[in-house]
């Protein structure tokens, strides 16, 4: 699990699909706030993956401490 990796969600393209929340097993995001996506547990986030991101319709995740030059695919 990283400590300089989590996903950062752009709320103003984010569309409340709770996709992301479906995708992490990592407790990274508030399942009780579901669909929205809320991240509370960065520390669970697997270093360099970018499931979720690659999950959201809208583009709206990236990640902090992203040095692979992934672009969300739907942006």
């Amino acid at each position: 699990m990283a400590k300089q990796w989590y996903p950062v969600i752009n709320y103003e393209s984010c569309v409340s699909c709770g996709s992301c929340i479906e995708k992490c097993t990592h407790g990274v995001y508030d399942k009780e706030k579901a669909p929205e996506a809320l991240v509370i547990y960065t520390d669970g986030c697997v270093d360099h993956c970018h499931g979720c991101g690659n999950l959201c319709p809208s583009g709206a995740i990236t990640y902090y401490g992203d040095d692979t030059n992934w672009i969300p695919p739907n942006r």
